[in-house]
């Protein structure tokens, strides 16, 4: 009887624990559709361990008797037969624990930057400045040695670069006290034109007497001087002093035209005198070089050959066809000059002394009394030679700054072009 007694509690205890586990409903999960598709392969559970506990049936009796509950765990249909099974739980639960998975480590690597935007910001340099800080690491490892060779070079052509620093010297001094006379008119002081005339004529005559033995003054004629070896530092050489010596050339003309007395030549025409001179001076300057450079591309060494000659005569013949291009070029440049030196232009038109009484009589640029006085568009006065001066540079009023003429007219100023022509 007391077995019995036991026997009994025991099972009421178990019928107990199987009520309370259909109770729950997150215990068991039968997938309908899987149990009605693939019958015969056992229900496909979702078990809870935590709350699904197994409990040894006692006296060997059956399920039903005891109130035990059995779980078949059975393969995947695919796995076992080799037949399609359904994978809907599995996929539920993958990507249900794929989502957990990448939810995680995303909300940790939001922030994280792109890699090309990490490089910018963080001031890497780029391609073109590693090339340049190499190229800059070159030069300053090899620096004692460009030294070296610059006092070598300077010490073989230390005469040839002393007569080039000294002829642009001369060449920026008298070209600056030669627009300061042009502009002083009557101010001009005479000995000081005479002083710029007989500077830049001996220095021509000393620079041809250094030199005589090489004959540089027969390219101021087109003819190639007598220097013996004819090579590439050497024609630079000879056309740079050829250039400058032209230039003084032709300065010293602007210095006799300043000395003119006013009776001979009005200040007006001077300005056109000086323009023509300094127009023919840079066509003087562009064919003066051709000779010696026709000889050096000409001139080829025995062991060349009819090769070496034949190649000599074509370079020279492409050399004559660019400097036959280039004066082409300047022809309607030395048209215009013509055109204005032969014709006589006036700004603005003739004041009236009623008008000049109103503007008080006196030239607001030389501040004198006017002399041929011009009233302007925008009925300002001046000077005719005033403000002739004044259009060789500006376009405007010197007053309003109204626009007066749509072009200005170089070198009437008396000024030269400092470019140096060595081809």
């Amino acid at each position: 009887m007391k077995l019995r007694a036991q026997y009994d509690r025991r099972c009421s205890s178990e019928s107990r624990r199987l009520l309370k586990f259909k109770e729950s409903p997150t215990v068991m999960q039968t997938n309908s559709n899987e149990h009605n598709t693939q019958a015969g392969n056992g229900l496909s559970l979702t078990l809870q361990p935590e709350l699904l506990t197994r409990t040894p049936a006692a006296g060997g009796s059956s399920p039903s008797e005891t109130g035990d509950v059995r779980v078949p765990i059975t393969v995947a249909p695919g796995e076992s037969s080799g037949r399609p099974a359904s994978r809907r739980p599995r996929t539920g639960a993958h990507s249900h624990a794929h989502s957990h998975s990448h939810s995680r480590p995303h909300s940790h690597n939001e922030p994280e930057p792109d890699t090309g935007d990490s490089d910018l910001e963080s001031g890497e340099p780029s391609t073109s400045l590693s090339e340049l800080r190499y190229l800059f690491q070159w030069v300053q490892k090899s620096l004692p040695f460009i030294v070296i060779l610059c006092a070598k070079l300077i010490i073989q052509h230390a005469l040839g670069i002393a007569v080039g620093v000294g002829l642009f010297t001369t060449f920026l001094y008298a070209n600056k006290n030669i627009q300061n006379q042009v502009f002083l008119q009557d101010r001009r002081s005479k000995v000081q034109c005479v002083w710029l005339l007989c500077f830049l004529i001996c220095s021509t005559l000393l620079l041809y007497y250094t030199f005589y033995t090489e004959t540089l003054y027969y390219c101021l004629i087109f003819v190639s001087p007598s220097v013996e070896s004819l090579g590439f530092w050497e024609v630079l050489w000879t056309v740079g002093v050829t250039n400058f010596v032209v230039k003084f050339l032709f300065m010293s003309v602007k210095c006799l035209v300043l000395l003119l007395p006013s009776a001979l030549m009005t200040y007006r025409s001077r300005g056109r005198w000086y323009m023509l001179t300094e127009e023919v001076g840079q066509a003087y300057q562009t064919v003066a070089p051709m000779p010696v450079w026709f000889r050096f591309l000409v001139t080829y060494q025995e062991v060349d050959g009819s090769a070496g000659l034949t190649l000599g005569i074509l370079l020279a013949l492409v050399y004559l066809i660019l400097k036959l291009l280039g004066l082409y070029g300047m022809w309607g440049s030395m048209q215009k000059t013509v055109r204005i030196f032969f014709s006589d232009e006036h700004s603005g038109t003739a004041a009236t002394k009623s008008q000049c009484s109103e503007a008080g009589d006196v030239c607001p640029i030389c501040q004198a009394e006017f002399r041929e006085p011009r009233v302007l568009l925008c009925q300002h006065i001046f000077c005719d030679e005033c403000i002739s001066l004044w259009f060789n540079r500006e376009k405007t009023c010197p007053l309003c700054r109204t626009v007066i003429t749509d072009k200005v007219h170089k070198w009437k100023d008396g000024a030269t072009s400092p470019y140096l022509q060595i081809y």
